[in-house]
């Protein structure tokens, strides 16, 4: 079984079909995850839970995914010292601008990396997180370039 290196929470169930995306990238590069649904307002004291003893389970990032108020990202930094990467998701009255700004906007000394809103958020996070664990680990860093280099030759073939 694979060690376990990314956490992947989401605020609701209906996050899924953007973290689907993320969730992709990481098995292709055979990134170790687990996928959990945690809430900063419906579950406070599981999500505090889960952040602070994430790292005690071999968790080296945590990528959080919320919309609308947005303060999954948050509430699990105040609560790790490990990487956590944000996505904003997509809101309806807002368009995720809510959700942008509740992401990014973190005080200063619980820093939060924020991606873009949705899809590419997602995919950006996962990527960002595989980069993180690359810095320690040689055959990621190779599927990281190859990854890299096929980007470019889909590009030129165009």
């Amino acid at each position: 079984m694979k060690k376990k290196e990314v956490a992947v929470i989401m605020g609701s169930k209906s996050d899924m079909p953007v973290m689907e995306y993320g969730i992709d990238i990481l098995k292709k590069f055979g990134v170790g995850h687990e996928v959990k649904i945690l809430s900063a307002h419906r579950t406070p004291a599981q999500t505090m839970k889960y952040a602070s003893q994430a790292r005690a389970k071999g968790i080296k990032v945590i990528i959080a995914a919320a919309g609308g108020a947005a303060h999954l990202a948050g509430i699990i930094a105040a609560h790790t010292t490990l990487p956590v990467i944000g996505i904003p998701i997509e809101t309806k009255a807002l368009a995720g601008i809510d959700s942008l700004f509740s992401t990014v906007q973190m005080p200063k000394g619980i820093p939060v990396g924020c991606m873009a809103i949705g899809k590419s958020g997602a995919i950006n996070a996962s990527l960002f997180a595989v980069e993180i664990i690359a810095v320690e680990d040689k055959k990621l860093q190779k599927k990281l370039d190859a990854h890299k280099k096929d980007m470019a030759k889909a590009v030129l073939k165009k």
